[in-house]
């Protein structure tokens, strides 16, 4: 059995899940770039996908003057992520394999969270602010000063021996 990257499951399991059973365009998990084209030329050459004529421009793989050719599963590719080619549930078994997409627009940002701590009347503590966000002390301060610039009004204050800050003001 062959061993396949992440980013070579997720092409192969979103190529399953289309009709024509093509590669691209890709899966919003992958970013289009240097280890998107990489898997792809590591599926072609281990015949997991084969390259054929296209008349989809989003399935376009490469072009050759008026010519487009894009890169579809194989049977070997559907084998490679446990799916078999005669099954009605082919594209079923192939979304198991793809990861859940985050929707960044929902997902709340590191910054979003510090200005939400800064809310507090009384202020949050610098260890409160590095637990919620993972920083270090200096990225806590650095981010502060970016919302400062930005216009936020922000005070620093000494409560129980503490440093704090909270937000008076927004930009």
């Amino acid at each position: 059995m062959i061993k396949l990257s992440d980013t070579q499951r997720i092409l192969l399991a979103a190529a399953c899940q289309r009709a024509d059973g093509s590669v691209l365009p890709l899966h919003a998990s992958i970013k289009r770039g240097g280890g998107a084209t990489k898997a792809m030329a590591a599926l072609a050459r281990a015949a997991l996908v084969a390259e054929r004529e296209t008349t989809d421009t989003a399935a376009t793989y490469r072009a050759e003057g008026d010519l487009r050719f894009g890169l579809f599963i194989t049977e070997a590719g559907m084998t490679a992520i446990g799916v078999s080619a005669e099954s009605e549930n082919a594209s079923d078994a192939a979304s198991a394999q793809l990861p859940e997409i985050i929707d960044l627009e929902k997902a709340p940002t590191k910054i979003a969270l510090v200005l939400t701590l800064l809310a507090r009347p009384d202020g949050t503590p610098v260890n409160e602010l590095m637990a919620a966000t993972g920083w270090l002390p200096h990225t806590i301060r650095a981010a502060i000063t970016g919302l400062r610039k930005k216009g936020h009004s922000i005070q620093r204050i000494k409560r129980d021996g503490m440093t704090c800050y909270r937000i008076l003001g927004a930009a």
